[in-house]
């Protein structure tokens, strides 16, 4: 079932040599009749690729043909590519003085010798594309274009919300019985549910799990995803961080299972162990041995595939989750395809619809996926497509992709294809954060806008958005500013199926075709890593153990990996990075993230012209950034640990392309650069765990992109300001400000909050101990949607005029105990100002 996605580089390829940008390059350079003879072949030999592509399983030649017109596109982007990174090394020039350190600086940059060096390399793709081209001839192709894809015309939404399960009270009130049943053995009782991928088990678990009456019932409860490794260490850590939302990577096994006993002994808890995969008899007794300090009444739900797992975890028979009727399976296919009520309108289609549901088989996440993706269209050829599509009809062995989820693929239009099958780069039950995956998506090029100027991480959340509202993304998630999803294993299976050609998770040794790759330097020999690795675009390699002597390898595969876009190096302990790294110079995105050994970066990655995202965070031996790190021009995003107490002037403030910065565990930074107001393109500042700091600069009010300030664990930062200085009381640009762990602070710092007043739309303040009034002027913020206010002690009452505040939906009050009194619902003295809130809680 590999994809080709030859369509998909292609249309990248064309895109990008017919916009504006590349029009302007090809002028100045004096290409432009050579580029439009790139064009011209690209698109004759694009118009008969999805034709190839259908064809391309009865033929090796005709595979083989797609798979280098496929590179040739890639080659033809990087060409490309090569004229934008001239084009930045220029930029960077004219911020330079002239001189011998200048043309040090950018060695081999002469413009006539590389004018002739881009004449032949153009030259080369041309010929390369007429012979491709003549040789599609023997193939009798014919022009098609995507007549398949089922397009949004209406609003998406995060994700397909269902106000109830449908057809699972049977099974909910059999596991509801089972938590509260009083009698209990010696063993904790474990409850198996068994059933097949994609039936419900999570779903049913997760119903259970958030019943009001187990709620109740339980002092703990506890939802682990299991990997298929089922390593016991990771299973404590995750465990110790459902229970008590403590972090344990950095503990030995000996101290995770004191801290394990700590969150267990003498509770009743109920624990779902989701997904596991695990034979092995001794590796389950080891963790179910772990789990004995509860009190009774404890209880154990697994949910699994496999009869021999329920066999070895159950103490008493598992549960058969059967598959949902045809009644309960057009229910729920219907209100997920329409509106409430809407399918009155539309007898035609609720016909096509059953014939749908018939084919599905009673899986809940084939019906599932099939009615969020037709719930967009109303045409009927649309639903016919998917009704009667030649994938029903494959023979279907037990662990083969559902027809239903390679439908629903086949109907992603193309520029989501690419982004959904590189997500199969990361392991199963991996919790994305959408901002990490965007920044992978812009470095390999994936994200593609209408509009010239559009910001990639607006296309990136709407690529995101999709791919949940058609189910191939589920949110596990709802953070106060964020949010996490993950992909079912099913659908991680379909990303891999398609993208097998391109992508390998898997640790084992790669053709030369893969694109994307991840490497674990202490589970694989890292030899098979410097293998074929000159045509990769993204690497993640992790060394957790440090075993490989991770220097020479990652200097030798960087002299193999000239094209990549993507380096990610979390977690390894290596002590320099090799001064080879300037030659990545399509490098868009590096990571050093949590390697506790390295104490500075050469100044060579400040040739990286092209790097528009860099992360530190976790690097806490870092003692000095690079001295030039001004001269990375195209950096987007920024996270710093540093042991700095001051930033180099005329270094960060100078990277006006930053639209993220982040300052996390800068343990003795005690001011950040005064000239904050010249990133005029910055959206998002974070300073987590920044122990001495203690002030902002005043610039933050100037900035005109400002939406996002996040402050938590500054216990030296004072953010008061002398009223004299407040001189800008309107046109910020704040919608998103979180403020948590600062002492000193005792009132909500106008300055940074009062020029926001029409664009603030989330307000989070938690474990401010000292915080003990509520502005009178927080009435005029007339934007916020959602205000939560945690463990502030000291807050004794509400703002008045908050019932004026009317865009209010989600109000979150807790651990504040004068204030929580005065908003008891109907009786509290502040209930009236929030009685309009439609979602609020207090605890």
């Amino acid at each position: 079932m590999a994809e080709s996605f030859a369509f998909e580089i292609a249309a990248k390829v064309l895109e990008k040599l017919g916009s504006a940008a590349y029009e302007r390059i090809s002028l100045a350079w004096g290409v432009r009749e050579e580029f439009e003879k790139l064009k011209l072949t690209l698109a004759v030999i694009g118009a008969v690729v999805l034709d190839a592509e259908q064809q391309q399983a009865r033929s090796q030649e005709l595979s083989l043909w797609l798979q280098r017109f496929k590179d040739a596109c890639y080659d033809v982007e990087d060409l490309i590519d090569e004229f934008e990174i001239q084009e930045l090394r220029r930029q960077v020039l004219e911020r330079r003085s002239t001189g011998s350190k200048v043309r040090h600086f950018f060695f081999g940059s002469n413009p006539l010798a590389f004018r002739f060096m881009m004449g032949n390399k153009i030259k080369k793709a041309n010929e390369m594309l007429d012979e491709i081209a003549a040789n599609k001839a023997k193939f009798h192709l014919t022009p098609k274009h995507e007549t398949n894809v089922i397009h949004r015309e209406r609003e998406t939404y995060s994700f397909v919300k269902t106000s109830s399960v449908i057809g699972r009270d049977e099974a909910k009130q059999h596991l509801v019985n089972f938590l509260m049943d009083p009698t209990d053995g010696e063993d904790i009782p474990v409850l198996p549910i068994v059933g097949i991928g994609g039936i419900g088990k999570t779903t049913l678990a997760q119903l259970v799990f958030n019943e009001e009456s187990v709620k109740s019932h339980f002092e703990l409860r506890i939802w682990v995803c299991v990997t298929e490794d089922f390593d016991v260490k990771q299973l404590m850590i995750k465990i110790i961080k459902s229970a008590n939302g403590r972090e344990g990577k950095d503990m030995n096994k000996e101290e995770l299972h004191k801290a394990l006993q700590d969150c267990l002994n003498g509770k009743r808890f109920f624990m779902v162990l989701d997904d596991v995969w695990n034979e092995d008899k001794k590796k389950w007794s080891e963790l179910k041995d772990l789990l004995c300090g509860g009190a009774q009444g404890s209880r154990i739900i697994v949910t699994t595939r496999s009869r021999k797992v329920a066999t070895i975890t159950g103490t008493i028979p598992p549960y058969d989750l059967e598959h949902l009727s045809y009644e309960n399976c057009l229910s729920l296919f219907l209100k997920l395809a329409f509106k409430e009520g809407e399918e009155k309108q539309h007898d035609n289609l609720v016909r096509i619809g059953e014939g749908i549901v018939q084919k599905c088989k009673g899986v809940a996440l084939a019906v599932k996926t099939l009615g969020s993706l037709l719930c967009s269209t109303r045409v009927q050829h649309d639903w016919e497509l998917v009704r009667d599509s030649e994938l029903w009809k494959l023979k279907q062995e037990e662990n083969d992709i559902l027809p239903a989820l390679k439908l629903s693929y086949d109907h992603l239009p193309w520029y989501l294809k690419q982004c959904f099958a590189f997500c199969s780069v990361f392991p199963k039950d991996f919790e994305f954060n959408p901002l990490y995956l965007i920044s992978l998506w812009t470095a390999n090029g994936f994200l593609q806008s209408p509009y010239e100027n559009e910001e990639p991480k607006d296309i990136g959340n709407r690529y995101i958005q999709e791919l949940l509202s058609r189910s191939f993304f589920q949110q596990v998630e709802d953070k106060i500013f964020t949010f996490t999803f993950k992909m079912h294993d099913l659908v991680h299976d379909l990303a891999l199926s398609v993208a097998q050609n391109e992508v390998n998770p898997c640790n084992h040794y790669s053709t030369g075709n893969v694109r994307h790759l991840r490497f674990d330097l202490s589970k694989q020999d890292a030899s098979q890593l410097a293998n074929n690795l000159n045509r990769l675009q993204s690497l993640f390699l992790s060394d957790k153990e440090g075993k490989a002597d991770s220097e020479s390898l990652i200097a030798e595969v960087i002299s193999r990996s000239k094209h990549l876009r993507v380096l990610g190096m979390s977690k390894c302990s290596f002590e320099q990075l090799p001064n080879n790294i300037r030659y990545l110079k399509q490098l868009r995105y590096l990571s050093l993230v949590d390697n506790g050994n390295i104490k500075r970066l050469p100044n060579s990655i400040c040739n990286l012209q092209s790097l528009q995202t860099l992360d530190l965070g976790g690097c806490r031996g870092i003692e000095e950034l690079p001295k030039d790190i001004r001269y990375l021009i195209s950096l987007r995003e920024l996270r710093v640990t540093t042991k700095q107490t001051r930033l180099q002037e005329n270094g960060i403030s100078c990277l006006t392309s930053l639209r993220i910065l982040s300052f996390f565990e800068c343990e003795n930074l005690e001011k950040l650069f005064e000239d904050i107001q010249n990133l005029t393109a910055l959206r998002e500042l974070y300073i987590y765990e920044c122990h001495n700091l203690v002030s902002l600069p005043q610039g933050l009010k100037y900035l005109p992109t400002f939406e996002n300030l996040s402050i938590l664990n500054c216990e030296k930062l004072d953010l008061t300001m002398e009223e004299l200085e407040l001189e800008k009381e309107e046109g910020g640009s704040l919608r998103k400000l979180r403020i948590g762990g600062v002492p000193k602070l005792e009132s909500l710092p106008r300055w940074i909050l009062l020029g926001s007043t029409q664009t603030l739309q989330h307000l989070c303040i938690r474990k401010l101990e000292n915080l003990c009034t509520s502005p009178t002027w927080f009435q005029h913020f007339t934007s916020l949607q959602n205000l939560y206010i945690i463990n502030c002690p000291k807050l004794s009452c509400l703002s008045e005029g908050m019932q004026h505040l009317t865009a209010l939906k989600r109000l979150r009050i807790g651990g504040c105990p004068k204030l929580n009194k005065r908003c008891i619902e109907e009786t509290g003295e502040d209930w009236p100002k929030i009685a309009h809130v439609p979602d609020f809680l207090l605890w």
